[in-house]
């Protein structure tokens, strides 16, 4: 873990006195957020089971107002645009998180203030999601985006280590202690907060546009789309999977997301590193024609495997999808590469999220209406439908020649 640390904190680090302080107070962010994140996702399916009692269509209807935030997005960033930068908007996503996993952890005691408090951890989540990008390029060197944002997502990666390690040793301890779980989840997004907010990285540079909206970034939409709908099943479904039909528990979860992380760690910063190499069209090609495969482990490993095996598989297939979630940061680096003006890249990364929950939001209820009426299987199955049809989209990606 050490090297592994310090390989990242130092990796890329150039000779200004102001950038390699943000670089490696934005890698410390990044990691404090990956911990907030990490414990949060490796313990809600199991929240919402044992607490609030959810099944799996009452599951999928929560995804509406924890997606709400992304849906509106694009104004919420606009919003905040005409008042600070991209560092200070990561701060207060930061306390938003903070705020919205307290109130899970001691007050949602009932639907309408789990979701109360849903939401306000999603909005922070999405805020962030937005800004973390435009911030790790602006640190980048040269053409190396990709580099530089795999870099940042193995210090995610990290922080995810140390969360999900802290799940597993307290569920060990304990048991499973959702109010401390979450008590973790708010103090890592403050430290995140706080570091974010000491960043300079956006001083003197020109501020981004408020509103883009440009057909030469269709194909960014289109597959900012696809990626949304295939995280709204994976997260509402793939770990319910396990956790609803196999009893799987917080530890064994905790685990599965440490295995992954730890998996990331080294190939994060070697998949922004394939991206520069090869490209983003073929990077993102490949990925779907992969999550096609988890599709179908999902949807057929307990028909066709043993008992055990079926579970494995499950197992793989779950860390497998984890770590290709990395790959998102191919969509970062093609809209660096095609737009017009550094300035359009925060807008366009908010509206890229804005679609993808225009399109997804309504895919969880249908998900959740899936496995009620006919069964687990058809919500993968829609998963691999639409996996194969991002495929034959991604194919479309063309990027300006470098220029020797």
């Amino acid at each position: 873990m050490p090297c592994a640390s310090r390989r990242i904190l130092s990796v890329g680090l150039t000779s200004s006195p102001v950038m390699p302080r943000d670089l490696r107070r934005a890698l410390l962010a990044t990691m404090f957020f990956g911990a907030s994140v990490g414990i949060f996702q490796a313990t809600l399916n199991n929240y919402l089971a044992d607490i609030h009692h959810l099944g799996a269509e009452a599951r999928g209807w929560l995804e509406l107002p924890r997606e709400l935030p992304g849906f509106l997005l694009f104004a919420i960033a606009g919003a905040l645009l005409m008042l600070v930068r991209e560092t200070k908007m990561a701060a207060i996503a930061m306390s938003l998180t903070a705020i919205g996993a307290l109130g899970l952890g001691f007050m949602a005691s009932n639907t309408f203030t789990l979701v109360v408090f849903i939401i306000l951890w999603s909005l922070g989540d999405h805020i962030l999601f937005a800004v973390e990008g435009p911030i790790a390029l602006r640190l980048a060197k040269g053409r190396r985006e990709g580099h530089r944002l795999g870099q940042f997502g193995g210090a995610r990666n990290l922080g995810t280590i140390a969360g999900v390690g802290l799940v597993f040793v307290c569920a060990r301890l304990w048991g499973d202690r959702f109010g401390l779980f979450y008590t973790f989840v708010a103090l890592s997004a403050a430290m995140a907060g706080v570091l974010y907010a000491s960043l300079r990285s956006d001083e003197g540079q020109p501020p981004s546009r408020k509103l883009v909206v440009k057909k030469k970034y269709s194909i960014f939409y289109a597959i900012s789309a696809l990626f949304g709908i295939r995280k709204q099943i994976f997260l509402a479904f793939g770990a319910w999977v396990l956790v609803d039909l196999h009893r799987v528990s917080v530890e064994t979860i905790a685990l599965l997301y440490f295995i992954a992380a730890s998996l990331g760690v080294v190939l994060r910063p070697l998949l922004g590193d394939v991206i520069d190499w090869v490209g983003e069209r073929m990077v993102l090609a490949v990925d779907e024609l992969l999550l096609l495969g988890v599709c179908l482990t999902y949807a057929f490993a307990s028909d066709l495997l043993p008992a055990p095996y079926a579970l494995y598989g499950l197992y793989a297939a779950y860390v497998l999808d984890s770590v290709l979630f990395a790959l998102r940061i191919a969509r970062t680096t093609y809209l660096k590469k095609i737009a017009d003006d550094p300035a359009d890249i925060t807008p366009t990364i908010s509206m890229g999220i804005t679609i993808d929950h225009l399109v997804a939001m309504s895919l969880p209820v249908v998900s959740g209406y899936l496995w009620e009426a006919y069964g687990y299987r058809w919500v993968f199955l829609l998963a691999g439908a639409i996996a194969l049809a991002g495929f034959f989209v991604c194919l479309r990606i063309r990027t300006p020649a470098v220029e020797s």
